[in-house]
């Protein structure tokens, strides 16, 4: 009799057991998904930073990604949160996992709280209003001082435009529209010199009907060394009008180095218009000479005089379906006599004062 209790109870367990696992797969969403996109491009830079002019034909990609991404439901109206997104490299076949947005972390009617290696408030508030980005015309040639598109507080000590490894953030549920992020780079790193890098970063966002407007502000704690900070500001705001979306966009950045301060000037606007499946793209960027000593130097900005520069793109889009779209553009980046700037992806080493051109025909897919 005493066994046959055993064999029942055993029998139940496992039946609970299956019940259990059931319902926990049911609670659980795991969505995989993955952007191909690359394009072929003709480059050229009427000098580079050994003299010669350049002219390259080349086929680049335009951070494609693959990834999964999930929740699971924990009750009270609690969810548990996880994406680990994988960098790959159609033209040459490379890839790193984790390598761009990953995180774990919980989501409820608080808000969203999360860690890992994500792209700051700073740089997500307006990378959506550049109809180019990521792209070799993506506006972070000028806006944010280049790319980082995978740093932590010691190997990019320029770039405004982040996805910041060994980060905490918070995004707040949006009320009529208006919401809240949050991102603090942990002082992990500690550099030879002695310095505690940090950062935060913090953007308003505004986003309801044909509005969308922000406010966003990031600090780098010694970035250039002991006691010295650097700081990022800019607004943004834009508008549908029907099909077509109108940005604006105002930047100032400013840096503390053992040479002297640095800041500069940019702004940025943007132009897009949907005519059924085809897409008119306009980007236009311009930065200001940087104030400061002549000579010095944060990542493409210089100090001086003539040191500004203006990037212009033109672009056309076709869409062949909801995941799939044919691109193409060209782009003009002409530096002042002193300027440093060059594509913030697929750069081409360009020298001071540098005229850029380029040419591409792409193909975008995502699933």
């Amino acid at each position: 009799m005493s066994k046959y209790l055993r064999r029942s109870a055993l029998a139940f367990a496992a039946c609970a057991a299956a019940q259990t696992q059931v319902q926990t797969q049911a609670q659980t969403q795991v969505q995989f998904y993955g952007r191909l996109n690359v394009s072929a491009e003709y480059v050229k830079a009427s000098a580079g930073a050994d003299g010669p002019r350049l002219s390259q034909q080349r086929v680049s990609n335009n951070r494609s990604v693959l990834g999964f991404r999930g929740s699971e439901a924990l009750g009270d109206g609690v969810s548990a949160i996880f994406q680990i997104e994988a960098a790959l490299a159609p033209d040459t076949g490379a890839g790193e996992l984790a390598r761009r947005d990953t995180r774990v972390g919980l989501d409820g009617d608080f808000g969203t709280l999360f860690a890992g290696h994500w792209t700051a408030a700073y740089n997500g508030a307006t990378s959506s209003l550049d109809p180019f980005y990521p792209t070799t015309a993506g506006y972070m040639s000028i806006i944010g001082n280049g790319s980082a598109a995978s740093t932590d507080n010691v190997s990019n000590t320029s770039s405004f435009d982040r996805r910041q490894a060994n980060s905490i953030h918070y995004w707040s549920r949006p009320w009529k529209g208006l919401g809240l992020r949050l991102t603090h780079g942990l002082a992990e790193e500690r550099p030879a010199s002695g310095a505690k890098p940090s950062m935060t970063s913090v953007a308003a966002v505004y986003d309801q009907g044909p509005w969308y407007a922000t406010l966003a502000h990031e600090r780098h704690h010694e970035y250039q060394g002991p006691g010295l900070r650097d700081s990022g500001t800019k607004l943004a705001v834009a508008r549908r009008f029907g099909d077509t979306r109108v940005a604006l966009l105002a930047e100032r950045l400013e840096y503390e180095t053992a040479a002297g301060g640095l800041d500069r000037n940019a702004w940025y606007v943007s132009v897009t218009h949907q005519l059924g499946a085809h897409g008119l793209r306009l980007g236009l960027a311009r930065a200001d000479d940087g104030k400061g000593a002549a000579g010095n130097r944060v990542g493409f900005i210089r100090g001086g005089a003539q040191t500004g520069a203006t990037h212009l793109t033109l672009g056309y889009e076709y869409t062949l379906s909801k995941r799939t779209a044919l691109h193409a553009y060209v782009t003009h980046l002409d530096n002042e006599a002193n300027g440093g700037y060059d594509f913030a992806i697929n750069s081409l080493g360009a020298a001071p004062g540098a005229t850029l051109k380029g040419a591409a025909l792409g193909l975008r897919h995502a699933f």
